[in-house]
């Protein structure tokens, strides 16, 4: 049995199919081929690409056919999904004193047949995702921040804050609570980054850290076709798993374990 996490996908649909087909944990015809393995994707599912929805679609049916083999895929909410539900359900709430989260969605990658085919069927399973799962003692969480301590102490408390936002439709706070999970650059060397991740690991648990939202090319300021994999870094307790997708860089099922 083994771990393995993609990145942001963002919407596009081939690339992540050839990749994990690539994997050996899709067959030819798509379905799973993974047995007991276990795949997580590290949310923004959606925005900027050609078919999020499509990306949705996927990742469910896999759950059901994973489970169904003794495997397991999961996904942790991404601030891409917080956009795209609330532009659905909360339009105006405020992100910041100037944008509301629909306008926020737009200039961020925000796909009109997306939202469209966004029905409440696609929107509860959204609403249902994990902001944090520990999986094989890997801290899994999408944005490369300490916000999540916003929400609460432990990762029961912060799933149970962060699904109560989704279900609860507030206008007033849903825009500001998806804008913390804007912030990144925590685990860098420059802002302490190796305390920070001591600090999460030490309140959440797990031996390293996996995280998606900061792309590889633009924090490590490498070209986006020559990412094939993650970069291990903050003393070996964080993991960064977003290739840049959007940039032109290959989706890459990466083998954590």
């Amino acid at each position: 049995m083994a771990l393995y996490v993609v990145g942001d996908l963002h919407g596009f649909l081939t690339q992540a199919t050839t990749a994990l087909r690539s994997a050996g944990l899709t067959d030819d015809e798509g379905h799973w081929a993974g047995g007991t393995d276990k795949l997580w994707f590290l949310g923004d599912l959606t925005d900027r690409g050609p078919d999020g929805i499509g990306v949705i679609d996927l990742v469910r049916r896999l759950q059901t056919e994973a489970e169904e083999a003794g495997g397991q895929v999961g996904c942790v909410l991404g601030n891409h999904d917080m956009l795209l539900y609330g532009s659905k359900y909360v339009p105006e709430s405020p992100v910041t004193e100037l944008r509301s989260i629909i306008q926020v969605w737009a200039l961020n990658g925000g796909q009109e047949n997306d939202l469209s085919a966004l029905d409440d069927d696609r929107a509860t399973w959204l609403a249902g995702l994990p902001a944090l799962a520990l999986v094989e003692d890997h801290l899994l969480l999408h944005a490369d921040t300490l916000a999540y301590l916003e929400f609460g102490g432990t990762i029961d408390e912060i799933n149970a804050t962060m699904g109560d936002i989704m279900r609860e439709h507030d206008e007033s706070t849903f825009g500001t609570h998806a804008r913390l999970l804007f912030n990144r650059f925590d685990f860098l060397d420059r802002n302490g980054g190796a305390e920070n991740a001591r600090k999460l690991l030490g309140q959440l648990g797990g031996t390293r850290l996996v995280h998606g939202h900061s792309t590889i090319p633009e924090t490590f300021r490498v070209n986006p076709s020559t990412v094939d994999g993650p970069i291990i870094y903050a003393d070996g307790l964080a993991m960064a798993a977003d290739t840049g997708i959007a940039l032109g860089a290959p989706c890459v099922a990466i083998k954590v374990t």
